[in-house]
């Protein structure tokens, strides 16, 4: 057997920092919360259920840990906003900057240290265009290369999933290392016998899903405490639908099937046009509930196009590098189109450790752990919703997202541009003029005057589509709207369902018809027909 080595560094640049609040209440939390742990482990061995409670402690320690952790990070960050507002806006810059520093540091290390559900966490919020840049150079690292499993454990798991005696029984050639380890699995490129192209060897990580759920358990805590006091956005309603579809992602049988489903819906969209993306077919027959050997996709990671470009002698920032970039980000928002709007089931994880490009400029997006299925309805009205979005239309938008389910804390007329800015924030990839971030949590953001009382689980996985899309734009620096991207394919869905049940067609996706009335003082009041 071949084994190919390879291995990654990681550089944490240090930081020094004086006297820091976050810094003295983490100390003293730790110290408490050493004490607890000391306590208890004393309590287990010595009391009669020792046996029973050792099953419990980890993930009691694992609770402990994450409030040790996030309580201080959570705490420093209030206390910096109460400094800011004594100082000018210079030195508040360098207050948030030192902030921003320390607490990707302690983020980057609570995630790398616990893994499981946190490498998630790092993924939703370590982007370039909703996160600081301290927290993004920091957790973009965790994309693709989380703590992997050894591959001793791996083997054993190989052996015994696929009913092996021997691992060189199946496979001609097996990479030692991992080529991407994430939260719920890890990859090994290897060679089947008799066969010759490479596979991709997908290898659950043991034992990680009781420590996935324990996790959304605490971060269900957190979400309930941060909502009441803080934020003014329906975190519970996310935080469930996460914990419904990370359960999915343990079932490698159900990925292969998705992987199936969205390849053959792609593969009759390239009859008519060409397929936007490429997606890696499972190998018969080598698929369990842990296991998955799929074909192999070459590429490189989308992110890393620029220094590709810069490799092979093209300016990373010049015209030719900005339209393959603008072509790649089109092909990926129309497939996403495609699997949203005409399929309504599509995979909901592209991350840049999930997009690679080829030699030929191709997309191979991978890792199908996560899809969500929108109900015919949600399709339709998510259509109609694209639309108005696209032409600016607040009074429509509101209409569809009431369809949809999602509630607001105050009335759109209150001020219909501020609610346009709040609504583009959350569902298209443009920023606006002058913005590289949404910042939608940040003090004087419009979501502090629109706040959401209900947030529609099921649009949760298309709203991070979105972000993770636009995440993509802003780190390649291509702005664009993939409500505009869509607007032509929406049309084409609510058309051709109105066709199907025998409806005009000239009006199928309009909607009521809106009516405008100009107040005396010359205002413009929105309302629609009836």
């Amino acid at each position: 057997m071949a084994f190919l080595q390879q291995s990654k560094e990681i550089s944490i640049r240090p930081v020094d920092f004086r006297f820091h609040p976050g810094m003295w209440l983490e100390e003293h939390t730790k110290q408490w919360a050493d004490s607890l742990i000391d306590e208890k482990i004393r309590f287990v061995q010595s009391h009669p259920l020792h046996q029973r409670l050792l099953t419990i402690q980890k993930p009691l320690d694992r609770t402990l840990q994450f409030w040790m952790r996030s309580v201080p990070i959570y705490a420093s960050y209030k206390f910096c906003q109460l400094r800011t507002r004594f100082h000018n806006n210079e030195t508040q810059e360098r207050i948030w900057e030192e902030q921003h520093e320390w607490a990707a540091d302690k983020i980057y290390s609570m995630c790398s240290e616990l893994g499981g559900f946190f490498l998630k966490v790092a993924q939703l919020i370590g982007k370039p265009d909703l996160a600081p840049d301290a927290w993004v150079r920091k957790l973009v690292t965790l994309c693709d290369a989380a703590p992997a499993t050894p591959f001793s454990v791996v083997k054993c798991v190989l052996e015994r999933e696929l009913g092996l005696e021997s691992i060189e029984d199946l496979f001609e050639e097996f990479h030692i290392f991992p080529i991407g380890s994430a939260s719920v699995a890890q990859v090994h490129r290897a060679r089947l016998k008799g066969m010759k192209k490479d596979v991709a060897v997908k290898i659950q990580h043991p034992g990680v899903e009781g420590l996935m759920m324990t996790d959304i358990r605490n971060l269900r805590t957190f979400a309930a405490f941060v909502q009441k006091f803080d934020v003014k956005f329906d975190m519970l309603s996310i935080i469930n639908e996460l914990e419904d579809q990370v359960g999915l992602e343990f079932d490698f049988e159900q990925e292969a099937r998705s992987m199936v489903r969205i390849a053959n819906s792609f593969s009759t969209y390239g009859q008519q046009k060409r397929a936007p993306i490429l997606v890696p077919r499972p190998i018969p027959h080598l698929v369990t509930r842990q296991v998955l050997v799929m074909e192999f996709m070459e590429g490189i990671p989308i992110l890393r196009l620029g220094e590709e470009m810069a490799r092979r002698g093209f300016n990373p920032d010049g015209a030719v590098a900005r339209l393959a970039k603008s072509n790649i980000l089109k092909d990926l928002t129309e497939a996403y189109g495609h699997m949203i709007l005409k399929d309504g089931f599509f995979q909901a994880d592209p991350h840049p450790g999930n997009i690679l490009i080829n030699d030929k400029g191709q997309i191979a997006l991978l890792d199908y752990g996560q899809v969500k299925e929108l109900s015919q309805r949600l399709r339709l009205d998510y259509s109609r919703f694209v639309i108005a979005l696209h032409e600016g239309e607040p009074f429509r938008i509101g209409h569809c997202l009431e369809r949809m389910g999602l509630v607001l804390g105050e009335k759109i007329e209150t001020d219909p541009a501020a609610f346009l800015i709040t609504v583009s924030g959350m569902f298209d990839t443009t920023l606006p003029p002058g913005q590289t971030k949404s910042i939608p949590f940040g003090e004087g953001s419009t979501l502090e005057k629109f706040s959401v009382k209900n947030f529609p689980k099921e649009l949760f996985f298309v709203l991070r589509t979105v972000h993770l899309l636009r995440g993509l734009s802003v780190g390649m620096g291509i702005p664009y709207s993939c409500a505009s991207q869509w607007k032509d394919l929406a049309k084409d869905v609510l058309c051709s369902s109105a066709s199907s049940q025998g409806k005009n067609t000239s009006t199928c996706y309009a909607g009521r018809e809106l009516s405008w009335k100009k107040r005396k003082n010359g205002r413009t009041l929105f309302a629609y027909g009836a």
